[in-house]
């Protein structure tokens, strides 16, 4: 993602300061980013930020609604692309490891929206994403189940939570080891071992 600096049509802009949040929270905690940081990032002064943003609250939605809108977005291409529920459910672990290690403010974007105390429009955003993807998650489980593909006795309710922890498991320990490929790298063998839980043994 390019910030470009100036005289942008306000839609190209708004996806400008977007663009400028995620690569700031890549290396700093996203609570602490200012609105004058993210001016000075993008070589603006606050006023011309608060011309497309009547708050910093609403620029923290319009983060949250691009990485909701792109991730889902990813996941739902890649399952469609895949041939079988199991092979769907591979193409969205990838698609996601893939996503966020390309965006690597997003995870701790995401991270610090669901910790927060108070209710926030971008909370809310963050909240609904997870639901929508638990529910495309156990769409495909149960499908793989009735397809004979995996396991009739597996509890889609823990496979789904168990799918999403992996991720988050892979994400906090890249991210404590300040190297985002550490994920992409151990990610086949870990999606093994999950897949291998699953599936009906042969």
């Amino acid at each position: 993602m390019n910030t470009k600096p100036k005289h942008l049509p306000a839609a190209e802009r708004r996806a400008a300061t977007v663009a400028a949040v995620i690569e700031l929270a890549a290396q700093h905690n996203p609570s602490e980013i200012t609105t004058a940081a993210i001016a000075r990032h993008m070589h603006l002064t606050q006023g011309a930020l608060f011309r497309h943003f009547v708050s910093k609250e609403a620029i923290w939605q319009a983060v949250m609604e691009w990485v909701a809108e792109g991730l889902l977005q990813k996941i739902e291409q890649a399952a469609r692309l895949a041939d079988s529920p199991l092979a769907a459910l591979e193409a969205m672990f990838f698609s996601h490891v893939e996503f966020v290690s390309t965006h690597p403010g997003v995870p701790r974007i995401m991270f610090g929206e669901l910790q927060r105390a108070e209710t926030t429009a971008a909370k809310e955003i963050a909240r609904k994403l997870m639901q929508t993807y638990r529910a495309r998650l156990s769409q495909c489980i149960e499908q793989g189940k009735e397809q004979g593909e995996l396991r009739s006795d597996l509890e889609v309710e823990v496979a789904v939570t168990l799918f999403v922890g992996i991720v988050q498991g892979l994400l906090v320990q890249a991210m404590l080891a300040g190297d985002l490929e550490i994920m992409r790298r151990t990610a086949p063998r870990v999606f093994t071992i999950y897949r291998r839980g699953i599936q009906v043994k042969p």
